[in-house]
């Protein structure tokens, strides 16, 4: 298990445990956090879009060209946008900061 610190849309300070056989999309959707993940997970859709703080940026598999035709259609993108549907959890991403994007 892994800890995740999240910022949801209202501004609010979250700090879950997570499993590291998940993607952080599934830990989000399953926690009850206000994430559509409309496609499942398939990267076909941007609805599970989140912000993570730059100094993880590093630590996960860099953004693939079907990642970042999705985030092209989605609102409110940033540098450090990113599907929290591609997000494989994982022991180094222990500690791991992102706030949900608006919709």
């Amino acid at each position: 298990m892994i800890k995740i610190n999240i910022k949801d849309r209202n501004g609010n300070n979250h700090e879950i445990d997570a499993d590291t056989d998940y993607t952080l999309m599934e830990v989000l959707r399953d926690k009850g956090f206000d994430i559509e993940a409309s496609c499942g997970g398939c990267c076909a859709c941007a609805t599970c879009h989140v912000y993570l703080c730059d100094n993880w940026l590093s630590k996960i598999k860099p953004i693939d060209d079907d990642e970042e035709a999705m985030l092209d259609q989605a609102f409110n993108v940033k540098k450090n946008s990113r599907l929290s549907c591609q997000i494989e959890l994982s022991d180094e991403l222990d500690g791991l900061n992102i706030e949900i994007a608006q919709e």
